[in-house]
């Protein structure tokens, strides 16, 4: 009987000590500086200013600011541009956008989310600095092929990027 109590003791303390862990895991996985974002779109087979617009928004400087670069967004590594300010006007258009941000996404493991620019539908840009890393999202920019949980995100990245253009 002995046993069997000091069994069941290991196994409840087990259990409890798992679940903590697991917990801390999750609030760690979602938590991210909110004071700064680079979100933007892209798109391979097109020309002109338009195909590729990435923007940094911080809201502690309460700024909104445009890459001049234009390069195409990697999978590989977070984005490096050269930023001009945009009006404070714009600045209000967007300053909500990182509450906007779904936890699901801090959770990915990938940096790619269906099939960005595949069939050149191009694809959204998202970078953020969580637990003192960047990391990016390439995100598709059709909602077929992303999970449901990112839906109302794309839709207001779609809305916000069209007011900025």
């Amino acid at each position: 009987m002995k046993v069997f109590t000091l069994y069941l003791s290991v196994a409840a303390l087990a259990t409890v000590g798992l679940s903590a862990c697991g917990k801390e895991n999750v609030e760690k996985s979602t938590d991210f500086d909110q004071s700064a974002i680079l979100f933007g779109s892209f798109y391979g087979e097109c020309a002109g200013e338009g195909c590729i617009d990435i923007y940094k928004l911080d809201t502690k400087a309460q700024t909104l600011q445009e890459d001049t670069r234009d390069t195409y967004p990697s999978s590989d590594a977070p984005y490096n541009g050269t930023f001009v300010a945009r009006s404070q006007a714009e600045y209000n258009l967007v300053k909500d956008l990182i509450q906007q941000i779904p936890a699901g996404l801090l959770q990915e493991q990938g940096s790619v989310i269906g099939s960005p620019d595949a069939g050149d539908w191009g694809g959204y840009y998202v970078e953020v600095n969580q637990a003192g890393k960047r990391r990016h999202w390439l995100i598709d920019t059709q909602k077929r092929n992303l999970p449901a949980y990112l839906h109302p995100f794309a839709d207001t990245l779609e809305v916000r990027l069209n007011k900025l253009r």
